[in-house]
């Protein structure tokens, strides 16, 4: 422990991203490298966004617009909502450390699910929070339930990402918006949505009308998954004003960049076309892939993301080894607690027909019924 360090970071581990085609190239001097193991948007960034962001570039000089009127109201129109119910961030993850910042004291308790995104653990523990961390159903679903049932009088936020991450899995609707309803005046639920896109919109809870019904909820989103603007790096939060303005306070200043923003502002204005047509790309890849994986006898969930969560009779960061020499980069679950399982993107379907291939040749190594 360095000297002047406060304990609290002691007790948490870094992010581990998963590994990029450089990386993979520096170590392994491969030509063809097709990376499924970050959940990117191949399509991206899309065509309004790549003109506005190159255009963009000449005032790099001067500061952000720091009301972020523009997107702020692009946002709340897709939502029905008014500018003053966005907050915006340098991604996901800047939304979700400024909420840590926002809520959490020494000696506070957090609920979250025991494999999910890890950064929420990582969050609560650096501002010395404790979290409980809640074991999924035996269907691997978010178990809503003994969530509620951990809240104490020292509880200060649900983290719950919805589909989760790794699995894909969608909470029911209702039973979302129930617990919503019921949670205590001093509790609030962190609505992690970053996959929503790729789910039905019909499944999705009201989060207008749950924010509109004063609810103790806070909704992040990013255009980094859907949007394709993964290293522009821009997030979003909605949630009552009053609440907005709290999040603004707290977040550092100019909180996101212009190059980042003029993309996301003007894929929301000129970009519905190539989004749409992305989206359903990737559901038909989803639902092709899956079918494939099932016919090699692995297990896999019926995801509501860009990825898909598979389970082989066969040590998954071995698979993953194997794959990563034949130029295919994907996620083991190890590190969830799924030793036997991948997540993996859906690429294109060049990227999917690859990864395929690729991995019916190193199930073809194992003997049969161990893969």
């Amino acid at each position: 422990m360095i000297a002047g360090v406060r304990k609290a970071v002691a007790t948490a581990t870094p992010y581990v991203p998963g590994k990029t085609v450089e990386e993979v190239r520096r170590e392994l001097g491969l030509e063809k490298i097709v990376k499924l193991g970050s959940n990117e948007n191949p399509y991206g960034p899309f065509p309004a966004a790549r003109r506005a962001m190159t255009e963009e570039i000449g005032k790099l000089n001067a500061y952000p617009d720091v009301s972020f009127r523009e997107i702020k109201g692009l946002i709340g129109e897709r939502f029905g909502l008014g500018p003053e119910w966005v907050a915006i961030s340098h991604g996901a993850e800047g939304m979700l450390q400024t909420l840590g910042k926002v809520f959490l004291d020494p000696g506070d308790e957090v609920v979250l699910s025991r494999a999910t995104y890890g950064l929420y653990r990582e969050i609560s523990l650096v501002m010395g929070a404790t979290p409980k961390e809640i074991m999924l159903k035996e269907d691997l679903s978010v178990n809503l339930r003994e969530m509620e049932r951990a809240l104490t009088g020292r509880t200060k936020l649900i983290w719950l990402a919805n589909p989760n991450n790794p699995t894909g899995l969608l909470l029911p609707k209702k039973s979302v918006e129930t617990l919503i309803k019921r949670l205590p005046r001093g509790v609030w639920l962190v609505l992690d949505e970053a996959y929503a896109e790729f789910a039905s919109p019909e499944e999705l809870p009201s989060v207008a009308k749950l924010l509109e019904a004063e609810c103790n909820l806070i909704v992040v989103r990013t255009f980094s998954k859907a949007w394709g603007l993964a290293g522009a790096r821009i997030g979003y939060a909605l949630a009552r004003p009053e609440m907005v303005r709290t999040i603004d306070t707290v977040s550092e200043p100019f909180n996101a960049n212009r190059v980042a923003i003029a993309g996301a502002s003007a894929s929301l204005k000129g970009d519905e076309a190539p989004f749409n047509e992305a989206i359903a790309a990737t559901v038909r890849e989803r639902e092709r892939v899956t079918k494939a994986l099932l016919g090699m006898g692995g297990k896999a969930l019926q995801s509501h993301a860009n990825f898909i969560f598979v389970t082989f009779q066969a040590d998954a960061d071995e698979v993953f080894g194997k794959l990563l020499r034949r130029g295919v980069i994907v996620r083991p679950c190890g590190g969830w607690g799924f030793g036997s399982s991948l997540r993996v993107t859906v690429g294109t379907p060049e990227q999917n027909d690859f990864f395929l291939a690729a991995l019916r040749g190193v199930l073809s190594g194992y003997g049969e019924g161990e893969a």
